[in-house]
């Protein structure tokens, strides 16, 4: 009897940069994610509306719809995905919020890199 395959986890990486957005689709890809991509918050909703994900990967400044009114409406729609912000607000206030809001984990892009959300992933969902 084949060994039960693994299903594959799906994650949605909403930034608005699209080199930042290109790699880490490629490297979550590279470590067996499916990875599908938003580059605003209309997008965001779009996919959700159509796709059931185990991560969201989410810049809070995004064009059209910004991250916490993706938050808001994740939350308002019953949606218990959990989201990691990806921001450059670096502000408390601004970490509050988007934790009050529904995130699970806020990075502070200046701070941390590439390779530590990866393997942040990895061990959320991996």
């Amino acid at each position: 009897m084949p060994a039960a395959t693994k299903k594959q986890k799906r994650i949605l990486v909403a930034e608005d940069e699209k080199p930042l957005s290109k790699a880490l689709t490629l490297k979550l890809g590279d470590e067996g994610f499916s990875v599908d991509q938003a580059f605003d918050g209309d997008q965001v909703r779009d996919c959700i509306s159509k796709n059931t994900y185990d991560l969201i990967l989410m810049d809070l400044m995004m064009p059209k719809h910004d991250g916490f009114a993706v938050l808001k409406d994740l939350k308002e729609r019953g949606i218990t995905t959990p989201v990691v912000i990806m921001s450059n607000l670096s502000q408390d206030t601004d970490k509050t919020r988007a934790t009050i809001a529904g995130a699970s984990h806020y990075f502070v892009k200046a701070d941390v890199k590439l390779a530590d959300i990866i393997d942040y992933v990895k061990k959320t969902v991996g």
